[in-house]
């Protein structure tokens, strides 16, 4: 059974930093494309940040960039979204997703129907 779990959300002040993880059990994460998108209350799921089956790392959200950084560790069969310098806007549902399509090239997309496989997602909350 293909499987997402997050972890690492939480209530963190601004100018704070978080790491969320996302576990991946039934298949090989590094394969497939990694999203993380983010659903604020009333808003849509936004795209945050994707790493390619290559390896290239596209902060999609101009607010996230300079810090927000998507990694994976290949021997834990994880990713990572490493949050720095967190903002009240940063509040919200985080999820990691994959594309797991056949014949799929591997780049990076930001539309969220075209990643099949998703998390449960974890609550980051930015307050002070």
């Amino acid at each position: 059974q293909l499987q997402l779990v997050e972890s690492g959300g939480g209530l963190v002040q601004p100018g704070g930093s978080l790491r969320l993880s996302c576990a991946a059990s039934g298949f090989t994460l590094d394969y497939y494309t990694i999203g993380w998108f983010r659903q604020a209350p009333g808003k849509e799921r936004e795209a945050v940040s994707c790493l390619s089956k290559s390896g290239v790392a596209i902060n999609y959200a101009d607010s996230v960039k300079g810090r927000f950084t998507i990694s994976r560790d290949n021997a834990k069969n994880t990713a990572y979204l490493q949050m720095n310098s967190l903002k009240l806007e940063d509040t919200a549902v985080y999820y990691c997703a994959v594309i797991n399509r056949g014949r799929y090239d591997g780049s990076c997309r930001r539309e969220p129907l075209i990643y099949n496989y998703w998390g449960q997602g974890t609550q980051v909350t930015v307050s002070s």
